[in-house]
């Protein structure tokens, strides 16, 4: 992870989130500490990271997420050159029965 972002106000940021319980509680906490946009945003990119994962093109992918071809490339450049951070998340949620 980037020391950039390794700060104590992100630690104490990540703790909140750690701390919320439910689907509910999410929804409570984001809607005050998020934008409408940068909420959809979050949600965007993790929609084109499931359908990068289940091979989808580019094209498919920007067409039922309203995502830009730079956004996608960008995802696409996580889930391949990133800390692992969106393959964690899917083994957990068992994604692969999602999609």
């Amino acid at each position: 992870m980037s020391k950039k972002i390794r700060t104590e106000a992100v630690d104490h940021l990540f703790e909140a989130v750690l701390s919320l319980k439910s689907k509910e509680e999410c929804y409570t906490f984001f809607e005050d500490v998020c934008t409408v946009n940068e909420l959809l945003s979050l949600s965007q990119r993790f929609e084109v990271a499931k359908m990068l994962r289940a091979q989808k093109t580019y094209l498919d992918i920007a067409e039922k997420t309203g995502a830009s071809t730079a956004t996608i490339s960008r995802v696409n450049r996580s889930l391949n050159y990133g800390n692992d951070g969106y393959d964690m998340v899917f083994a957990r949620m068992d994604v692969d029965k999602e999609t």
